[in-house]
């Protein structure tokens, strides 16, 4: 690999010549901009404003430019001349636990490679004292007219050195968390923690951008003459407001089914587990049901009050009672007329007895008379 910087690590008063060599590299796709009528490359040219010419990168300097726009011309030799003690050296200046590093911290990466046959030396030990302290390296250096921070640590058998943002160059979090107060339960953490054990642990070899190779086999079909054929949407149902428990555990029914694992355990599980219903919320805040979430949560509270055994008290409308108060009236009414009904009847039935038993009198004096 070739090297980009060449230098020392000040290690007290130990210095280990090195070369600085990139540990990564941008496997992103470029494209060019062109013109769409013909197909013509489209190019930036460096252009003076004062003359409108183009100028050639031999005849380009640097300058800062100030508040009110004036333009400060910097130099080279301006840059050479300052103190940096870190131009071609890594001073290290303390050893510190790995975790103290916030990984916000984190920039680019290099492998520093021993420089000479004297270095392997002092290079071996560095790199041995750091794997028995489980420590890592704090160390400044400069690099592209600028001084860094980095931090030292081993990799396999190689020291690697990862730039590190300054600390005044991490933005606080400012407005990034949820405004309002939100509660979890402990059947939603439970369904989490069930759903990372069920992803489980990944090789990150095996990990790869599926989209770089998609752009990939587009530029093959195109530069082939083949026909593209357009990709399948996945509608993964983003914006839509679903319950978090049933999602949950829809994702570990998923998680497991993906591994092998949904077969065996579907069956008994399939009565534990709830689909995904969305929650359809009209203005009002009423659900698609039609009831609002108080009057449902009133409803689960008297379903779940324990009915007394005392005497129950009437809890029906007042409507409701003007109705039985009349009903008990027209009862009473009906009851009182059949009784008068009845007394009319006795009477009657008695009136007519006595008329029969004053008509058998009369009709036996006359014979008695007769007789005599």
């Amino acid at each position: 690999m070739r090297s980009i910087w060449n230098g020392a690590i000040s290690f007290g008063l130990v210095s280990i010549p090195i070369k600085l060599v990139n540990a990564t590299e941008n496997h992103s796709i470029h494209f060019r901009q062109i013109h769409l009528a013909d197909g013509g490359r489209i190019r930036y040219r460096k252009v003076c404003e004062l003359d409108e010419e183009e100028v050639a990168g031999g005849e380009i300097g640097k300058a800062y430019e100030d508040a009110d726009g004036t333009m400060i011309p910097i130099t080279d030799e301006d840059l050479a001349q300052l103190p940096l003690p870190t131009a071609k050296t890594i001073e290290i200046v303390a050893f510190v636990p790995a975790d103290e590093i916030d990984p916000l911290q984190m920039d680019a990466a290099y492998y520093l490679s021993a420089n000479g046959v004297p270095a392997a030396k002092p290079y071996t030990l560095l790199r041995e004292a750091l794997k028995r302290s489980n420590k890592v390296a704090v160390a400044k250096y400069a690099l592209r007219g600028r001084e860094r921070l980095g931090m030292l640590r081993v990799v396999d058998d190689v020291i690697a050195m990862h730039g590190l943002l300054w600390p005044d160059e991490i933005r606080a979090p400012e407005g990034v968390a949820p405004d309002s107060d939100v509660t979890v339960r402990d059947a939603e953490l439970d369904l989490a923690d069930a759903l990372m054990d069920t992803l489980g642990e990944v090789d990150m070899d095996s990990l790869h951008d599926d989209y770089r190779e998609a752009v990939e086999e587009l530029i093959a079909a195109k530069a082939s003459g083949e026909a593209v054929q357009p990709a399948e949407s996945d509608d993964s149902g983003g914006g839509k407001v679903i319950d978090l428990i049933a999602a949950l555990e829809s994702s570990v029914r998923a998680a497991k089914k993906s591994r092998g694992e949904g077969d065996e355990n579907e069956a008994e599980n399939k009565g534990d587990m709830a689909d995904v219903h969305p929650i359809k919320k009209t203005a009002s805040g009423k659900t698609a049901s039609g009831r609002t979430t108080k009057t449902a949560q009133k409803t689960a509270q008297q379903k779940s009050t324990p009915k007394s055994t005392g005497t129950k008290k009437s809890t029906s409308s007042p409507a409701k009672r003007t109705a039985q108060k009349q009903k008990k009236a027209t009862a009473k009414s009906t009851s009182s007329a059949s009784a008068s009904s009845k007394s009319s009847s006795s009477a009657k039935k008695q009136t007519s007895t006595n008329a029969r038993s004053t008509t058998k009198k009369k009709t036996a004096a006359p014979r008695k008379r007769a007789s005599a």
